[in-house]
């Protein structure tokens, strides 16, 4: 295997940079759970005003920011709907039923995306043998569904449905950002809409954990009962809040460059034997790819990459998953393309080391 290693399995696996790890050192820090870190408060505050709403709670995760939601918008017995490839109902592992006691409906949407034809006649309520419908789920960029986002009009059309019919919207912003710069839209622009928005610092933003919830103080304060609940007491946290400040300042616009990377890896991948791929399907940093049949799987060929220092996971028994982020830059990219070329000109031997099966939880 070569010494240099091209990581493309997810944005998760980014390092810290030099500069976000001395801001992490420099870091001012107090006990959060008695609001004392004033790193966190900045933090928190500042992304309050970012997206123009009341308060905001920093989490341990993505998934736990996304269940103090649920936890605070619902009650035992209520259901949430969400597209059926959100990563709520799939990558969660119950939390819902487990954490709240709320059921999941899953809906079939467009690639990921929810819109009036999909949630027309889908609420449920008033009646003594059913769930009440209570919580519109959104997730925005999309991971299942390709990195597709969504529309500014079309998060107003679907929030407008959900308040006229007595729902509240959250939406799963794991990577908000991205579907910002794509879409050139703030991240206000959405927040003006739903009810709650949670975003990660540990994917695109390139931080080595935290997310944080937004939201009106009513619903932060109950939230945070949720965070404690859950187990998510953080004290001395400054020092990961100065990480998600640093990527802040400096990691948001620089998203671009990975969307270009992505779409310059999918139009290299589309020119090679085997690979089918829709390059307009590639808005963001995701690029989902199918090998075809007779050349092997996709476990297959995700193996015989790594052995050329390539990390690409497979998402089902045909297709893979890259994802490109900050440590990857376009050389990188054209050379995990390239890889690929090679791997399927030289044929494929079966894979049969362990973890080689589907998975795109991130």
């Amino acid at each position: 295997m070569s010494d240099s290693v091209i990581e493309l399995r997810s944005d998760t696996f980014t390092k810290p940079t030099a500069g976000m790890r001395e801001a992490m050192i420099n870091a001012e820090v107090g006990d959060d759970m008695v609001g004392e870190d004033p790193t966190v408060n900045r933090l928190e505050a500042r992304m309050a005003d970012l997206l123009g709403m009341e308060a905001a709670v920093f989490a341990c995760s993505g998934t736990q920011s996304n269940q103090m939601a649920i936890w605070a918008h619902c009650h035992p017995g209520d259901e949430l709907i969400i597209d059926q490839s959100g990563h709520i109902a799939n990558y969660e592992a119950g939390a819902p039923a487990a954490l709240s006691g709320v059921s999941v409906r899953r809906l079939p949407g467009n690639m990921g995306l929810l819109d009036l034809d999909q949630l027309e006649g889908e609420i449920r309520g008033g009646n003594q043998h059913l769930a009440s419908t209570r919580l519109l789920c959104l997730e925005n960029s999309t991971n299942l569904g390709g990195g597709q986002t969504y529309p500014l009009e079309q998060i107003a059309r679907v929030a407008e449905w959900a308040h006229d019919n007595g729902l509240k919207v959250h939406v799963d912003g794991a990577r908000l950002f991205n579907a910002c710069i794509a879409r050139g839209y703030a991240a206000a622009d959405v927040a003006s809409h739903v009810d709650s928005i949670s975003i990660c610092f540990s994917k695109g933003l390139g931080c080595p954990m935290g997310s944080i919830l937004v939201g009106s103080q009513p619903l932060i304060q109950r939230a945070r009962r949720a965070r404690k609940l859950f187990g998510g007491a953080l004290r001395q946290a400054g020092i990961v809040a100065a990480a998600a400040e640093y990527a802040l300042d400096h990691h948001v616009d620089r998203l671009a460059d990975d969307h270009a990377n992505a779409r310059a890896f999918a139009e290299a991948i589309a020119e090679i034997p085997g690979i089918v791929i829709d390059v307009d399907a590639v808005p963001t940093n995701l690029v989902f790819f199918d090998l075809q049949p007779e050349y092997g799987t996709a476990a297959d060929l995700s193996a015989a990459l790594r052995e050329r220092g390539v990390k690409i996971n497979p998402t089902g028994t045909q297709q893979l998953r890259a994802c490109t982020h900050l440590d990857v830059d376009r050389a990188g990219v054209l050379q995990a393309a390239e890889a690929i070329r090679e791997c399927l000109a030289a044929g494929l031997p079966s894979a049969t080391t362990a973890g080689s099966g589907a998975y795109a939880g991130r």
